[in-house]
C-alpha cells in the first residue's frame, strides 16, 4: 500500500493508498496477536507478518492436485528439444506495476541485442498491457513477445508453464505469489528477482536462478548463458521438478491440519462452553 502511494497510479489513488495504510497495519497487527494460531502463506508473508503472532507457522495456500503436475512423458518430451529451438519464457500474472512488466520486458529488449533466439509470451491482463505491447512493437519484438492478455482456461495456462523453458518474474513487492510455484510443478525453473519467498521455494535442490531486484542485464545474461548452455538448463528442469513435489492439495491441506490438531486440540484448560478455544488466522499475501 506504502509503495502504491509513492510509485503508482494518479494522485487520487496515491492519496487514498497513503491514508489506508496506517489503519490496514494496525488492523492486521491486532488481528494477528489475538489469533492462538497464525497459518502463513510463503516465506515472505511469514516473515513479515510472524512478529505479531503467538504461534506463527509457515504453510503454502494451494490448490494444485497432484495430476496437475507435469508428467514424466512431458518433461522428457522438454528436456529432448533443448538446444534445438529458441529458449521458450514464459509468465503467468497480472500486468500491473508491482510485478515489474517494464523490467520484463526490458530483459527481452536486452536478449534482442545479444542475439539470443527466444520466444516469450505474459499471460495476464492490466493497466500495464498497452505499455508492454507498445515497446514489443517499438523494438520490432512482435514474431517473438505474444501478450493475449487474460486466459479463462487454467489448464490451457498450465500446459503453456509447462511447456516453457523458464519462468521470468520481475517482482517489486514483498508477496508470496502462487504463480512461482506453479511454475515448478511444471517443471519449469524460477529465474528472476531476489526476495525471500523465491529463494525459499529453490532452496531444496536449486530449482532457480535469483538475480538482485532492479538487475535487469543480469537477468538478461543468465537467460543467455542458459540457452547457449541446454545441460545446466536440463539440470535446472529437473531441480524444478524435484522442488515441486511437496506442493500439491493433499499434502499442504495434510500439513495444516496437522499443525491444528497439534496446537488447538481441545484440552480440559481450553475446553468451555463454546467448544475448545483458540482462533485461527490465515494469512495470505499475493497481490
Amino acid at each position: 500500500m506504502l509503495r502504491k502511494s509513492r510509485d503508482w497510479g494518479d494522485w487520487k489513488q496515491r492519496l487514498k493508498s497513503r491514508l489506508y495504510s496506517r489503519p490496514m497495519a494496525w488492523l492486521e497487527r491486532a488481528l494477528i496477536s489475538r489469533a492462538a494460531l497464525g497459518l502463513f502463506h510463503g516465506r515472505e508473508t511469514f516473515d513479515s507478518y510472524a512478529g505479531f503472532s503467538p504461534n506463527p507457522q509457515l504453510v503454502h495456500d494451494i490448490h494444485i492436485s497432484g495430476r496437475d503436475h507435469i508428467r514424466t512423458s512431458a518433461l522428457q518430451k522438454k528436456l529432448s528439444g533443448l538446444g534445438a529451438r529458441p529458449l521458450r519464457i514464459v509468465y503467468a500474472g497480472r500486468a500491473e506495476g508491482m510485478k515489474g512488466p517494464g523490467d520484463w520486458i526490458s530483459v527481452l529488449e536486452r536478449l534482442a541485442v545479444l542475439n539470443i533466439p527466444f520466444e516469450a509470451e505474459w499471460l495476464g491482463e492490466g493497466s500495464c498491457l498497452a505499455m508492454m505491447r507498445n515497446r514489443v512493437r517499438r523494438a520490432g519484438l512482435e514474431d517473438q513477445v505474444r501478450l493475449p492478455g487474460f486466459l479463462e482456461d487454467h489448464a490451457e495456462v498450465r500446459a503453456r508453464l509447462q511447456r516453457a523453458d523458464v519462468f521470468l518474474f520481475c517482482h517489486k513487492t514483498a508477496e508470496s505469489p502462487r504463480c512461482l510455484i506453479e511454475a515448478l510443478t511444471g517443471a519449469t525453473p524460477i529465474v528472476g528477482y531476489e526476495g525471500g519467498y523465491a529463494r525459499d521455494l529453490i532452496a531444496g535442490h536449486g530449482g532457480g536462478i535469483l538475480v538482485p531486484q532492479g538487475d535487469t542485464e543480469r537477468l538478461a545474461q543468465t537467460l543467455s548463458m542458459l540457452q547457449g548452455a541446454p545441460d545446466t538448463l536440463a539440470t535446472l528442469m529437473q531441480s524444478a521438478h524435484l522442488e515441486a513435489a511437496p506442493f500439491t492439495d493433499e499434502k499442504v491441506f495434510a500439513h495444516r491440519c496437522d499443525l491444528i490438531r497439534r496446537y488447538l486440540a481441545p484440552s480440559a484448560s481450553r475446553r468451555g462452553p463454546g467448544g475448545p478455544g483458540g482462533r485461527i488466522l490465515r494469512v495470505v499475501v499475493e497481490r
